[in-house]
């Protein structure tokens, strides 16, 4: 099989580890060949917290997926988020020294470049510098400024912040695992790719995704990422009170909370009992389910609300801010009974579980295609992407070396090569290759 068609997709979450190997069939959607996963011990709320342990899940999880798809994995596209992730707006120009001429690639590059060089926080960098709009000598709302005539070139940015010591640390991981980064892609942008549609991203869209540590947020309108925010909760802590209120050991908890749990107290009856068995030969524990469904209800509220501050914040109140393809939940914890209905109930938002089978092969597992796994899938479509900017730049190199060996064969003619711009390297390629190069001196 053709290597150079295979991405792999590496999801460090705070409960599972995931490993998902794709590549695009012939209707340009993503068949998906190996999926492995492995529970995660050594990552905190989306940060490792244990460099061993994780290296020996993401092993673990790495040789799951090469099995089943009896390929041999090098290369892979890693998925950054956790409660250090942090995201601000900004608005930058630059002056152009020609007005006559029109505005190309270059000119962005250099607005994109100045913004990264804004100060941050003590051990904190820049992760994503994403355009949204521009100006030019005044007149506003440009969303494609590239061969434009103007002097002033102005654009608001979506700036996402991380810290550097954190993605050392995943670089590390990944690098100690015997594996090659590939690329780094922000977690919420990875699922937001997989599970949202094109014209939800166009009307406005809030994707909140749930998962074990962190609930992530991804704010689109206009078909333009407009606000980011990472809360430092997740499925754990629901499974944390469940522990305590019902005085449980944590994995009778967690089976509690995804066999019985509910978001919504109203829908179990008072004589609804489960019994949880002893510890040791201790009598067996038996639980309400209504009281279950209270001690869930009171958490997922609490995660909500703080979701719904910060798509406030976005400005979703506002005419043009309104955000009409309402809430979009994935991840692990968007599989809780009721909770669409709660979400609607507490945001007044029309709300839909999101799963990653729009892009997906139509034989593909009904188990990939779960909100569990909408992260992986999307850094495996991050990980394509990033391979078919590779080849196009390798075809223009490759016209430009035979040009070139023409003009040496026919130095008679003067022939004038007019050289294929390169396509726009994202940061996050020049941000991957800064980690390789920090990996590669401290060996």
């Amino acid at each position: 099989m053709d290597k150079q068609n295979i991405s792999v997709g590496l999801d460090i979450g705070t409960t599972k580890i995931v490993a998902m190997i794709g590549r695009k069939n012939e209707y340009d959607k993503v068949e998906i060949l190996g999926l492995g996963k492995a529970k995660s011990m050594g990552v905190h709320r989306g940060v490792v917290n244990n460099i061993t342990q994780t290296i020996q899940s993401i092993q673990q999880a790495v040789q799951e997926a090469e099995a089943a798809a009896g390929e041999k994995i090098e290369d892979v596209t890693v998925g950054i988020a956790g409660q250090h992730i942090r995201s601000l707006q900004h608005s930058d120009y630059i002056t152009r020294p020609n007005s006559d001429m029109v505005i190309d690639e270059e000119d962005i590059d250099r607005l994109i470049n100045q913004v990264h060089k804004l100060v941050m926080l003590p051990g904190e960098e820049i992760i994503h510098v994403l355009p949204q709009e521009f100006k030019i000598d005044g007149q506003a709302e440009i969303t494609e400024p590239i061969g434009m005539y103007g002097g002033r070139l102005e654009a608001n940015f979506h700036v996402v912040v991380g810290q550097v010591s954190s993605i050392r640390n995943v670089g590390r991981c990944i690098q100690s695992a015997g594996l090659n980064l590939e690329g780094i892609t922000l977690e919420p942008l990875a699922s937001a790719n997989a599970v949202l549609s094109r014209e939800e991203k166009e009307a406005g869209v809030a994707l909140i995704d749930i998962g074990g540590g962190t609930t992530d947020l991804a704010v689109f309108k206009d078909g333009i990422i407009r606000h980011t925010a990472v809360i430092p909760f997740g499925g754990n802590v629901i499974t944390e009170d469940i522990k305590e209120g019902c005085s449980i050991i944590e994995k009778q908890a967690e089976l509690l909370k995804v066999k019985f749990g509910s978001a919504w107290p109203g829908e179990n009856k008072d004589n609804e009992i489960v019994s949880i068995p002893g510890l040791r030969g201790r009598e067996p524990k038996e639980i309400t389910l209504k009281n279950l469904s209270k001690i869930i209800h009171a958490r997922v509220v609490e995660i909500i609300e703080q979701v719904y501050v910060e798509i406030k914040n976005y400005g979703h109140e506002e005419q043009k801010k309104k955000l009409i393809g309402g809430i979009v939940l994935t991840g692990g914890g968007a599989q809780l009974k009721h909770l669409k209905q709660l979400v609607e109930y507490i945001t007044g938002m029309d709300t839909r579980i999101g799963y990653p089978n729009e892009h997906l092969a139509g034989d593909s597992d009904e188990d990939i295609a779960s909100p569990l796994f909408a992260t992986a899938v999307g850094l495996v479509m991050d990980g394509l992407k990033r391979q078919e900017r590779k080849k196009v730049e390798a075809i223009e190199e490759e016209m430009i070396a035979a040009v070139e060996e023409e003009q040496m064969q026919e130095p008679e003619m003067d022939v004038v090569v007019e050289e294929p711009k390169k396509e726009r390297r994202s940061f996050l390629d020049k941000l991957t290759e800064r980690v390789k190069d920090f990996l590669d001196n401290a060996e």
